[in-house]
């Protein structure tokens, strides 16, 4: 089990900065966020002048490239990241699930969309995963697994985010071994409340709020999960370089001690 941060944490920095941060921290690896309008490190419509750039600042950090996050379901804009991804060797794409929580017709065309898009993902060889995502179409464990039940695609996969489903109003320590048979890939950071959005990112940070990550940790050991496990805090903007580093770095030692007291992470030295 890999772990790793969504470099969207280091909105305000560039990609080497965040991956000399995250580095540091203790990860294993990093997502790199491909989100229009929000944070686009990797920049889909210039990849290729990117590539190798990239690939040598995850070698020269230590770090893999664990997922990419690209959030829309635009089909062109996919198209470019799975052709990134396969180029790249990032594995694992995370999009949103779009529509609008309750709308049955909303579901059904978000589900049909990410089937599409899965079947375009084989080509490629990587895994398109989606989460539940509040105020979505697909946004608690039940239209999850309406998902899951709907698309066969090898390359379809869930992202499993607490923090959704927490907001959602559900336990996710609970919920997880409902979807884990499909789970390629884990957002996961803390919250306050079941609010609607997340907080600000110091109560991002796992383990200073109100969710039972020990225990939703265990049940990924448990379940005999070993897919990436990435940071995601969003609304980072306008904080130093001192700021988000703390929350990856505070974050790290929760995730990581959980996983060393449930025996699969050992300790390992501080990257230079």
């Amino acid at each position: 089990m890999k772990l790793g941060v969504n470099s969207v944490l280091f909105k305000d920095f560039d990609f080497a900065t965040a991956a000399k941060q995250i580095a540091k921290c203790g990860y294993d690896g990093v997502e790199i966020a491909a989100i229009k309008g929000m944070c686009e490190h990797l920049e889909l419509d210039r990849w290729r002048e990117q590539a190798e750039e990239l690939k040598e600042i995850v070698k020269e950090n230590g770090l893999d490239f664990l997922s990419m996050e690209v959030a829309t379901l635009d089909e062109e804009r996919l198209t470019k990241a799975f052709e990134a991804g396969a180029a790249l060797g990032i594995p694992v794409i995370n999009v949103g699930p779009g529509g609008k929580s309750g709308d049955e017709d909303s579901l059904l065309h978000s589900i049909e969309t990410l089937r599409s898009l899965s079947k375009k993902a084989e080509e490629y060889g990587v895994t398109l995963c989606v989460k539940a995502h509040v105020g979505n179409a697909i946004y608690n464990t039940p239209t999850t697994l309406q998902a899951m039940n709907e698309i066969d695609s090898p390359a379809f996969g869930i992202d499993m985010d607490p923090s959704h489903i927490y907001r959602g109003n559900e336990n996710p320590e609970k919920e997880l071994p409902k979807v884990l048979s499909r789970m390629k890939h884990v957002h996961i950071r803390d919250c306050k409340g079941r609010t609607t959005g997340p907080g600000e990112i110091q109560n991002q940070a796992c383990g200073r709020g109100d969710i039972d990550l020990f225990a939703y940790c265990k049940a990924l050991v448990d379940g005999n999960y070993e897919g990436p496990v990435c940071l995601e805090v969003i609304g980072a903007n306008q904080h130093s370089l001192a700021d988000v580093s703390i929350v990856a770095a505070e974050s790290y030692g929760y995730l990581n001690a959980c996983l060393q007291k449930l025996g699969v992470r050992k300790p390992n030295l501080v990257k230079k």
